[in-house]
Order: structure tokens, then C-alpha cells, then sequence
């Protein structure tokens, strides 16, 4: 058993029983969400750049996660320069805030362009195998983890409590991930890809995708994506860009018969939840996008999203998820700074 092991079985001990500390009385709608019984809570979010203050961390840690998950942009590098990306992991390791988080929560996640070190970059990045070392030092994977040699940052945490279980896939979006198509037609700065042209994910990370679905027997299935799954319509780097790899997970997901999956996802400063049915699935897909912790996309003024349910935050927020295994229920929510619920959902499976 390893380090990392380790202690996630001894935080969701500690702090499997503890109450969710949020403030549901300020509600921007004026309504307050009631708070499920949580056996497992998860927090989440992205885009956090280290020379501006954020002002959530002690927000995050009052809600006593089991667990943190970075969506990406844990730091916004953008270089080649291994010392300089370096610098910034540790300058993000020593802000007191998510210090004190990391003491006693915890801590996984995937990257995205911005801390793999080029802007909207793929597989062509020449300092991918340097800056992954990095990302995995910053995230304390042990120097003789296999993670060490595997090429890309994907990996699975599973969570079994004697009453549930949730499996944690996070994936890479970028380490294998082809050429987009920039639109030279609108004003949007990418368009899909032509259909079955390119790939997110690669074929080794498919593969490993497709075994942690068919063989999970958690009630809830997580997969973590830097970049939004399910909204295809802003411009931006989302799954869209590659049509035929998000049929490709949809008919994945059916197959593999894989219980209450969801998506986490980042990247767009802004929080939205989006859903969609899928034929041959007892239940609706949900993409749940936090972004970001730092900045948010103050001056939104609305995009297409056929999925989206609710109304989009483009406040700084982070992402909580409240399990209860009992009845098989997840609620959802967008907290800003003092705790505030800025948007809430809840489905059951």
C-alpha cells in the first residue's frame, strides 16, 4: 500500500462523518439548497494562478472534503523552462491557504494547458516528459511510483466505505491530444475537427479507460476531464473539438454498464452544469464545470450550450459534491467566497 494510499483511507476516516460547513443563507436566488446526508464529499476546481490571492481555500477546507481534486490550470506557467514551472509548483505549495488544506486533505487531479506549459497545447509540446516529473512532484507521487514511467499524468483513485464506493478517474487531455482546427470562418477561435480525425486521448489511455469502466463496481464513476465534456458550442478546447471521441465515450459508458458517471471538468472561468440521455443509459450524463478559483470570466455575457441546466456562475467558486450511498444521491454545488451556494443540482441514480 502505498503513501498516497494510505492516506486517503485515513482521511475518509477522519473526516467521513464531519458535517459540510457552507452558507446556505445568502443564496443569490434567495433560496436556500437542503444539504443531503453526505458519506463522501469531494471538492474540486481549476484555474488558479499563483500571484493572485485566492480567497476560497478556507472556504474549501471548512466543508471537510474526503478529498481535493485539481480540474487544471493549477498554475499558469506556460513554459518550457522546467526551473521556472518548477518555481511556480512550489510557490503554489506555499500559499498558507491550500497549505493548511493540504495537511489535512488528501490531494489528486489532472493538469491542462496552462501547467503542462503550452497554451491550448497538445501533443506537440517538446518538454511534456520534463514538465510531467514536475506536475508529479507537485502532486507528491512517490520518485518509484509507476506513474514515474507512464507517459501522461491519468490515474485512478478508488474509495470503498462500507456503505458505497467511488471510483476517481482522472484523464489527460493533453499529453496525446492531436491538432484543432482553428475557425476561419466565424469569430470563434476553434471548430471541430472533421469527423474521425484526431484524438484526445490516445490509444493506451483509451484502452485504460475502457478497462477501469467495464471492470468498476463503484456506485459512482467520476471522470475528471480538464477541459468540458459535454458543451461543444463556445469556440474553445472542449471534447466538441473531437466529435467522434465524444460518441466514442458516450457508447463506451452504455457498454461498460459502469454505475452513476459523471463528469468534472474546468477550464472555461466560468461554473455551469450540463446534462444530457443518452440511449441505452438508466440515467442522465452530467458535466459539472468549476472554474475558476482565482479569475473568473467577470464580464460573461452568455454562449450556446443546448446542455446546460441552471444558470452559469462567472463568480470566482469551486466545485462540492455531497454523496449519499444510501439513497444513491449526488448534490452538486457552486460555493463562492464565505461560503455562499451560488448554484446547486441533484440527481438521483
Amino acid at each position: 500500500m502505498n503513501r498516497l494510499t494510505i492516506a486517503l483511507l485515513t482521511s475518509v476516516l477522519m473526516l467521513g462523518c464531519k458535517a459540510t460547513q457552507i452558507n446556505t443563507s445568502q443564496t443569490p436566488n434567495g433560496t436556500a439548497p437542503v444539504q443531503i446526508n453526505s458519506d463522501f464529499t469531494i471538492a474540486f476546481g481549476s484555474c488558479n494562478k499563483t500571484d493572485i490571492d485566492n480567497v476560497l481555500w478556507d472556504d474549501i477546507l471548512s466543508t471537510n472534503p474526503n478529498i481535493w481534486i485539481w480540474g487544471g490550470d493549477n498554475i499558469y506557467a506556460d513554459t518550457d523552462d522546467i526551473e521556472q514551472l518548477r518555481g511556480m509548483y512550489r510557490a503554489q505549495q506555499e500559499v498558507k491557504g491550500y497549505k493548511r488544506l493540504t495537511k489535512r486533505v488528501p490531494v489528486v487531479g489532472t493538469w491542462d494547458d496552462h501547467d503542462y506549459g503550452l497554451n491550448d497545447g497538445g501533443r506537440e509540446f517538446t518538454a511534456k516528459r520534463e514538465s510531467q516529473q514536475e506536475f508529479l512532484d507537485f502532486m507528491g507521487v512517490p520518485k518509484d511510483s509507476p506513474r514515474r514511467k507512464q507517459e501522461g499524468v491519468y490515474t485512478v483513485h478508488d474509495f470503498q466505505r462500507w456503505n458505497g464506493s467511488i471510483k476517481i478517474i482522472v484523464l489527460d487531455t493533453r499529453y496525446f491530444r492531436t491538432s484543432l482546427t482553428p475557425d476561419t470562418e466565424t469569430d470563434k477561435r476553434i471548430k471541430p475537427n472533421r469527423y474521425g480525425e484526431g484524438t484526445l486521448l490516445g490509444d493506451v489511455q483509451w484502452q485504460w479507460l475502457e478497462n477501469q469502466l467495464k471492470t468498476s463496481e463503484a456506485d459512482f464513476n467520476l471522470i475528471v476531464s480538464s477541459i468540458q465534456v459535454l458543451s461543444n458550442e463556445h469556440g474553445f478546447e472542449c471534447w466538441g473539438n473531437f466529435p467522434h471521441e465524444v460518441d466514442k465515450l458516450k457508447k463506451m459508458i452504455v457498454e461498460s454498464g459502469a454505475q452513476g458517471v459523471l463528469f468534472l471538468s474546468g477550464d472555461r472561468h466560468i461554473s455551469e452544469f450540463s446534462q444530457t440521455r443518452v440511449e441505452g443509459l438508466s440515467y442522465p450524463l452530467i458535466d459539472f464545470t468549476s472554474s475558476g478559483l482565482t479569475h473568473a470570466y467577470s464580464d460573461f455575457k452568455g454562449e450556446p450550450n443546448p446542455f446546460r441546466v441552471g444558470e452559469v456562475v462567472s463568480t470566482e467558486s469551486f466545485g462540492l459534491l455531497r454523496f449519499d450511498f444510501l439513497t444513491k444521491t449526488v448534490q452538486l454545488m457552486m460555493v463562492g467566497d464565505n461560503g455562499v451556494v451560488l448554484n446547486d443540482l441533484r440527481r438521483k441514480y
